[in-house]
Formats: C-alpha cells, sequence, structure tokens
C-alpha cells in the first residue's frame, strides 16, 4: 500500500528541510551522479539512499516524517511488493527518464480536464514567456496548478513565491494534441508540443498576484 502524504498539511519541522530538499533533488535528477539507481517506475530503496554518505545522519523515520508532513505531498513511499523493503519516489518534476509515474492522462472522456490550470512563475520572466510561451527547460514537465496557492484543495504545483500567474486554457490545448497529465499529488503536467512548448496562444490570462493585478489583454499572444 502506497504512504502519500496523508499527513501533509501539518507543518514540516525546521530540520527536515534540508532532508527535502536533498531527497527531492535525488529522486528528481541527482541518483546517477551518487550512483543510486533509480526504477523506471521512479522509485528508489530508502536503504540505497541512507547508505550514502550524505544521508548517513538520518534514518528511515526520518525519511517517513518527511514524506507525511511535506505540505506538497511531493513522495510517495511504499513496500516493495516482494521484500516488503521501503521504497520512495518524487511525485514530479523529474529531469531524469523516467516512464512509469503512475501519471493520470487529462482526458474529457475521463472527466477528469480540471477547471483551471496555472503556471506560477516570476514578473521577471514574463516577457520572454509572453513572447515565446512556456519551455518545460530541464525537467521533463511543465508543471500547473489546478488553482493558485492558497485555493482550497490545492496542494502543489505553485511555489508561494511567485508573483505571477498565468492560466492556461487547457481544453483548447488538449483539442490541439498537447497531451496533460495528473501526478499523484494533483499536479498538472504537460510536455508541451514537439519542442517542449506551451505555446502563448493557450494562454487565457495573466495576473499579477502581489499585488494582485490582471495584466490582461495578451494582445500578440495568438
Amino acid at each position: 500500500m502506497d504512504v502519500a502524504g496523508a499527513a501533509a498539511h501539518r507543518p514540516q519541522a525546521a530540520g527536515d528541510t534540508g532532508l527535502s530538499r536533498a531527497l527531492a533533488f535525488v529522486l528528481r535528477h541527482g541518483a546517477a551522479r551518487l550512483g543510486i539507481h533509480i526504477g523506471a517506475d521512479g522509485f528508489v530503496p530508502v536503504d540505497a539512499i541512507l547508505g550514502h554518505r550524505q544521508f548517513r545522519r538520518y534514518t528511515a523515520q526520518d525519511v517517513q516524517r518527511v514524506v507525511q508532513t511535506n505540505d506538497k505531498q511531493r513522495f510517495t513511499l511504499r513496500a516493495h511488493p516482494h521484500t516488503g523493503a521501503l521504497l520512495i519516489r518524487a511525485n514530479q518534476g523529474h529531469s531524469v527518464q523516467v516512464e512509469e509515474l503512475e501519471l493520470e492522462p487529462v482526458e474529457e472522456g475521463r472527466g477528469n480536464v480540471p477547471a483551471q490550470a496555472v503556471h506560477g512563475t516570476f514578473h521577471r520572466h514574463w516577457p520572454r514567456i509572453r513572447a515565446e510561451g512556456l519551455r518545460r527547460m530541464s525537467r521533463r514537465h511543465i508543471h500547473l496548478a489546478a488553482g493558485l496557492p492558497g485555493d482550497t484543495d490545492i496542494i502543489s504545483g505553485m511555489r508561494s513565491s511567485c508573483d505571477l500567474a498565468i492560466f492556461v486554457d487547457l481544453r483548447r490545448a488538449l483539442s490541439d494534441g498537447i497531451p496533460f497529465f495528473l501526478s499523484a499529488n494533483r499536479v498538472i503536467l504537460t510536455p508541451g508540443d514537439g519542442d517542449g512548448v506551451l505555446p502563448p496562444r493557450y494562454f487565457q490570462k495573466v495576473l499579477q498576484l502581489k499585488p494582485t493585478r490582471c495584466l490582461l489583454p495578451l494582445s500578440g499572444a495568438e
């Protein structure tokens, strides 16, 4: 049975922040660099991580606590089906090749198209994004949230420090053949088009969050 962040709304202890960040780096990007094998499904044995010198001061209980208290539910824990060994996976954000993340395709026929899809960013990036669109960069997906930070039931998908929110016309993009997926912690993910881009024509509106101000109209976004 998977043990996701069932207690994720409890505040994470300050001392666990470093472990959480280190786990995120290894599971999303750096496993091979540390000589740790990451499975096709994204899972890594917890013992393999704890055996590396960078993690030797931590225990399996520390890892479980970090997973359970992570407010973004970034990780999933489960027991190996045969050996019972504890495994951990990052739910999204990978730059490494991971084929079987249990991503749920977003499709009209499934009835799972979110009412909103919002990408959080910073005002300084807006001129480039407005001209070129959203790029997945070194990651495998562009990340979107199903709402704004602070909205009910929005767990992850946008940093709380973002000062700009780009609302994406999800149905229009889907109808044009751009795939979208839902991760285990309900982040909306897309690889973009063939060039790894979500073009500006799919932007519905842009909201400046600090202070709140709508930046529409998006003249020239087409």
